[in-house]
């Protein structure tokens, strides 16, 4: 009977949650780095604060949390926010919210993911009209109604941005 000892599932199920924390420590250590840098890492200031009290709703560890501050106060990083605009299926738009180091490689990452479902860039402003630019990110001002088949589509399409290291958030005004 082997593969059923109780040790290697523990193992197994703990390197699945282990690898979903490290992708969201290392989105909110990002985030953290950039607030931190603007901010000169004042801790009081409202973004930095916000993106902390995230992190920790997220349980992230304090240890993390002030190397993440620390590293944006003594090293150079060229964290750049970048947001990219594509139509998705059934005509609805997307905006997607991009903190990297490299432009080119997250230009790449995020054409070569809308690609692999037949999407590509739009042109500056030309989805970001449907939505409004908020604290909390972008809010969409019109909906489009989408067929249940392009829901699908437009679900497995979010999901893999959202799991790629470099984009933040994504938005879209489907309904």
């Amino acid at each position: 009977m082997s593969g059923h000892n109780k040790w290697s599932q523990i193992k197994r199920q703990k390197a699945k949650t282990d690898g979903q924390k490290s992708k969201i420590f290392t989105k909110f250590a990002k985030i953290i780095t950039q607030e931190s840098k603007k901010n000169n890492g004042n801790i009081n200031a409202p973004s930095l604060k916000s993106a902390i009290e995230r992190a920790r709703a997220e349980n992230m560890t304090n240890e993390s949390i002030e190397r993440a501050i620390k590293k944006a106060t003594t090293q150079v990083t060229d964290l750049e926010n970048i947001t990219y605009e594509s139509y998705g299926p059934g005509g609805c738009a997307i905006v997607i919210d991009v903190l990297t180091e490299n432009r080119n490689k997250a230009a790449q990452e995020v054409k070569h993911i809308l690609s692999n479902y037949g999407f590509e860039f739009a042109g500056i402003g030309s989805a970001t009209w449907a939505f409004e630019k908020t604290l909390d990110g972008w809010i969409p001002k019109t909906t489009v109604a989408i067929s249940e088949e392009d829901g699908k589509v437009l679900e497995a399409v979010l999901g893999e941005l959202e799991e790629n290291d470099e984009v933040k958030e994504v938005y879209t005004n489907a309904e």
